[in-house]
């Protein structure tokens, strides 16, 4: 990110009540086709430590950020109830004007933006920082906690991917995790979506997840070797041991659903501990079992916040991004 952009955005960051956590995402960061760069709207996710008191000090300072009915009708108890009761947690301001550029920004509770990061509750913000963002303001060091999130995020490609696959089909896998089951996969998103991230931000996924291939590689599970062009093949073990680990390294909430649905046995540890530890009978059972449980989460994620999203961004600019969205996937079906 260019330095002119870091500085433009954190002056951005000043017009708003303060925050603990703030990352840029999307397009906006890292362009796909730069001409486009400053048409793009710069899209934000806020993370703060009470978000009534938050938007309640926003509408003060940024009250044209809101809907009108959100403001006449509830203020800032409706829209924390909205996003928290409909929706997953996060209250979205898009097409916020200021210093000729378009912001969209997302807050949500520092809280639930650790839980999804570390359990996939809701594999909605988790899906967003498997790829690669831009951190402004980290005050509570959950670049270091989304450490968990990638390798969780690996885990769960490895498990999906055939035994021997590219570094780009690695990303790829990696970033086409949190849209199984998108509803707006069906009719509001470009269907080459996954395809255009990882090419447009491949040398940002290389430093992300190098330290998790370079550990899978050190434990056996990952071998990388050379072929007749410049990027390495990568061969897995498909064995039931690697198939094992690769699970252990899934969120807890993951591996539960997964325990419930495969089975679970009890087995004594290095430790002398008693554990109980998901029955898998291979590697493809387990990896239908897991896409099953995300693509069922992330179903009912996007469906949720679509609501939310709808309601929060008000009738016009709703059908706005909606339209938006809408037109990008209609042209890339052409």
């Amino acid at each position: 990110m260019e330095n002119h952009d870091k500085a433009q955005l954190l002056s951005f960051l000043k017009t708003l009540p303060p925050v603990e956590f703030c990352c840029v995402y999307g397009s906006s960061l890292h362009p796909n086709n730069p001409g486009s760069a400053k048409s793009t709207m710069v899209d934000c996710i806020l993370g703060v430590s009470n978000p009534r008191q938050w938007h309640s000090e926003n509408l003060t300072l940024n009250n044209d950020h809101y809907s009108s009915w959100m403001v006449l009708l509830g203020g800032a108890r409706l829209i924390t109830d909205v996003a928290d009761e409909l929706g997953v947690g996060v209250h979205f301001n898009p097409f916020v004007s200021w210093n000729d550029k378009m912001f969209k920004y997302g807050v949500v509770h520092m809280h639930d933006l650790v839980q999804d990061i570390l359990n996939w509750e809701r594999f909605y913000l988790s899906g967003r920082l498997q790829k690669p963002v831009h951190v402004l303001l980290d005050n509570l060091d959950i670049a270091n906690v989304n450490s968990v999130n990638l390798r969780a995020a690996m885990s769960a490609a490895l498990l999906l991917l055939p035994s021997k696959f590219t570094e780009e089909e690695l990303y790829a896998k990696i970033c086409s995790l949190s849209y199984m089951g998108d509803l707006r996969m069906l009719f509001a998103e470009d269907r080459n979506k996954v395809k255009k991230i990882v090419q447009g931000q491949f040398e940002l996924f290389r430093p992300m997840y190098k330290p998790f291939i370079e550990e899978y590689e050190t434990k056996e599970l990952l071998r990388r070797s050379l072929s007749g062009n410049t990027r390495p093949i990568i061969s897995q073990d498909g064995g039931l041991l690697a198939a094992r680990s690769l699970v252990s390294s899934l969120p807890p909430m993951v591996r539960s659903q997964m325990g419930m649905k495969l089975g679970e046995k009890k087995v004594l540890c290095d430790s002398g501990r008693v554990i109980q530890e998901i029955v898998i009978g291979s590697k493809d059972g387990a990896a239908k079992c897991m896409q099953t449980i995300l693509r069922r989460k992330i179903m009912v994620s996007s469906a949720r916040q679509a609501v939310s999203g709808l309601l929060a961004a008000g009738g016009i600019n709703g059908m706005r991004y909606l339209g938006a969205k809408m037109s990008k996937a209609w042209k890339s079906w052409r």
